[in-house]
């Protein structure tokens, strides 16, 4: 239970984030940054827990690697879509429910995007919190946080720079993407977790 808890926090904290920085008056050209640093002082603050991953495509991609029991697999997306959609109520309070109008995805483009970033994001996750010569390091949260801004800051602008089904969801309840396009964003970024743990699994075959 304490996983799914920090899970759970630490999605919420991410997409609240996501949320406050981006529904207007937004954070303009800073949310990438304060999303990614968001995301690097939760890693740091639950990852000696749960493992820190607050993105169902990350829970996926250490699975495939090995490094988290198949029997938490669906607790942890549960919580993290739950952390995800009560982040986005809250977001949606504060800033009054403000009328959105979510623009439209180019399925193509936004689909590589979403595909690049996340793999970029757990491929990292991978290498500097589950390989056995990066254990016990102290640098990992911060390689996290700043792969999501960094790619944000890339790819945000073709995509919504997502790089995380829980935080697609969460931008689905404050209506900053449309419900209709989730598909775009679960299908690129569970398939490049899916990529991304082979590519490591491939690249360290001894790392078991």
């Amino acid at each position: 239970m304490k996983k799914y808890l920090t899970e759970f926090i630490g999605a919420f904290f991410l997409v609240f984030t996501v949320g406050m920085c981006v529904i207007k008056p937004d954070a303009g050209s800073f949310a990438p940054l304060a999303i990614g640093s968001a995301l690097m002082i939760m890693v740091y603050a639950g990852g000696h827990i749960s493992g820190g991953h607050y993105n169902p495509a990350v829970t996926l991609a250490v699975w495939l690697r090995g490094r988290c029991a198949g029997a938490d697999v669906p607790g942890y997306i549960l919580a993290q879509a739950i952390g995800a959609v009560a982040a986005g109520a809250l977001a949606l309070y504060f800033k009054g429910s403000p009328e959105m109008l979510p623009g439209d995805l180019k399925t193509v483009p936004s689909l590589v995007a979403e595909a690049v970033g996340t793999f970029a994001l757990c491929y990292v996750v991978l290498n500097v919190a589950t390989a056995k010569l990066a254990a016990g390091n102290s640098y990992f949260g911060l390689a996290i946080g700043f792969t999501v801004t960094t790619m944000a800051f890339a790819v945000g602008g073709v995509s919504g720079g997502a790089f995380n089904p829980a935080v697609a969801l969460g931008l689905a309840v404050m209506h900053i993407a449309k419900a209709g396009n989730l598909w775009i964003f679960w299908l690129a970024e569970f398939s490049a977790a899916a990529l991304a743990a082979a590519v490591f699994c491939y690249v360290h075959p001894d790392d078991k």
